[in-house]
């Protein structure tokens, strides 16, 4: 019976959530740890020997290897590479190799090319016991999926937390709800978890919060539920507990999450989630254009001013971070510029943008592809924040690169993002409950140190930092904290809009390229065929 299970963690490539720079200030390695393998550690049997090495942090050994009976392999499509090239080097030394999650689940062709085992398709509360069954049956290979089915989560256990390497990680990640009610025709988390929302009990949510507490953990944890307030009824059960309990333990998490925008219209969750100690909350915006929002069925984005929303939900006491993104079919030019008035009249600090990817199984990439759009190489998308749009697009591909840099290099220019930060903090409301103060860190001391040093002193947004700094502290003073950390971050964006121009340049130099060798070659018949052509071959390679 295999019992030597080792998990090597794909790591992410540079991305708007990595924070690379900002973490190294305080001597952490990832934002989140991988909640999913240690929730699979979890639901296996527990007489197994576990493994976890997270190659965001460090690569495993040849001792890593040879100890293990079985590889575990699982993560998302931006870890595509690296999973696959883990199945190979499992393969070449002589490993039973199994494979699940998010990527391998929507496409498993790829892994098994690689060489996989074993496929555990779907989610692991059903399709993990009978991966187990067959091992121990002596199978050496098999593929395992639910067959639409979706578990009870209210039966999963607490994920394996003791797994990982605290001191690496930023932020810890518990989960809550699966799935969404909505139906966004670009979105795979419906694909993948359903429409229906299934939740924990609050009893087990809180245990796991418990068990992050017994283990010394005292830092933000992130709910990491595509829409939280999905089912709106069991997450105010869920807060309604969560609420005393972090009252008794004297706040020790600061907790943050996604959510869909109509929670704006719901003063209760938002009143409940401000005393369970939530801190901020992410938003798909997607597009401040009505007609794009209707064209991707993403309906609960129409039905109030995005704005008030956004500025009712941060005035409440949430700090606001929100996905946005260009090339939907039919937008109008300009659409990276409205986004950036967007972000500029609400004092969004964090505003992710992506240009369109039609991920596999959705509505959008089976639309695409009846239209004959969808690009024959691309069906597979990298996912990658910084990559063309894999479909022929209704607007022309030079115009949707160049705004989309543009709106980086706009929004994350130093003196322009610090002054998001102040206006988004002054203007929020400071939680209602005192968190025990609690001295910093030697590390942490440090971190603040640099960021005054290169925020207050070497650049040349020295003046406007010290008068907001001050001004935060005379006027808000507690909301200084969160306050400090989001100006932190500047140190990442300064370093990452430099690597989105530097990206989409590219891509877009072997564009123009490809549309020079083509008119060499023949009559260019369209420049959605150029474009075709052109971001095939770079996908390819």
């Amino acid at each position: 019976m295999t019992n030597a299970s080792f998990a090597p963690i794909p790591p992410f490539p540079k991305s708007f959530w990595s924070f690379d720079k900002a973490l190294e200030l305080i001597g952490r390695k990832v934002s989140l740890p991988p909640l999913g393998l240690i929730t699979v550690a979890a639901i296996l049997p527990q007489t197994w020997e576990f493994r976890l090495v997270d190659r965001n942090v460090k690569f495993e050994t040849e001792a890593d290897w040879a100890w293990a009976d079985l590889v575990i392999i699982s993560g998302m499509i931006v870890q595509k590479p690296d999973m696959l090239h883990l199945i190979r080097e499992s393969k070449r030394r002589g490993k039973l190799v199994a494979a699940g999650g998010p990527y391998v689940t929507s496409v498993p062709q790829s892994a098994q090319e690689a060489g996989v085992d074993f496929l555990i398709l779907d989610e692991g509360e059903i399709t993990l016991p009978m991966f187990v069954e067959a091992l121990e049956r002596g199978e050496t290979s098999g593929i395992f999926t639910a067959g639409g089915e979706k578990p009870d989560v209210s039966s999963t256990p607490i994920p394996r937390f003791d797994l990982l390497d605290l001191k690496s990680i930023n932020e810890m990640s518990v989960q809550f709800s699966r799935g969404c009610p909505f139906q966004c025709e670009f979105c795979d988390i419906i694909v993948l978890y359903g429409r229906k929302p299934r939740t924990k009990t609050p009893a087990q949510l809180i245990a796991e919060l418990q068990a992050l507490y017994d283990l010394g953990w005292r830092r933000s944890v992130f709910m990491v539920d595509d829409n939280f307030i999905g089912n709106k009824r069991n997450v105010k059960l869920l807060l309604r507990e969560l609420g005393p309990w972090m009252a008794e333990h004297k706040y020790p998490f600061r907790l943050s999450t996604e959510a869909s925008i109509d929670l704006a219209q719901d003063e209760e969750l938002l009143d409940l989630m401000i005393k369970a100690n939530f801190g901020a909350v992410f938003l798909g915006i997607e597009t401040p254009d009505t007609e794009s929002l209707a064209l991707t069925q993403k309906f609960q984005n129409t039905r109030n001013s995005l704005e008030e929303s956004v500025q009712k939900i941060n005035q409440a006491g949430l700090s606001v971070m929100a996905g946005f993104i260009l090339g939907f079919d039919g937008e109008k030019p300009g659409a990276g510029d409205r986004i950036i008035q967007f972000v500029e009249a609400t004092s969004i600090p964090k505003a992710m943008f992506g240009l369109l990817q039609a991920l596999p199984n959705t509505a959008l990439s089976k639309r695409l592809q009846k239209e004959g759009r969808l690009l024959e190489d691309s069906k597979e998308t990298s996912g990658h924040q910084m990559t063309l749009t894999n479909f022929i697009p209704t607007r022309p591909p030079e115009e949707l690169a160049r705004e989309y840099i543009s709106c980086f290099w706009e929004l994350y220019e130093p003196s322009r993002y610090l002054s998001r930060v102040y206006r988004h903090f002054m203007g929020m409301k400071p939680a209602p409950h005192k968190v025990p103060f609690r001295m910093l860190e030697l590390i942490e001391l440090r971190a603040v140190l640099t960021i005054f040093w290169r925020q207050g002193i070497k650049r040349s947004t020295r003046f406007q930092f010290w008068q907001q700094l001050f001004s935060i502290m005379r006027h808000n003073p507690a909301v200084f904290v969160p306050y400090l950390s989001n100006c932190a971050l500047i140190e990442h964006f300064i370093d990452y809009r430099q690597i989105v121009r530097q990206e989409i340049e590219g891509q877009l130099t072997e564009y123009l390229v490809g549309v020079a060798k083509f008119k060499a070659h023949r009559e260019v018949t369209s420049v959605a065929e150029v474009f075709s052509s052109a971001v095939s071959e770079r996908i390819a390679s």
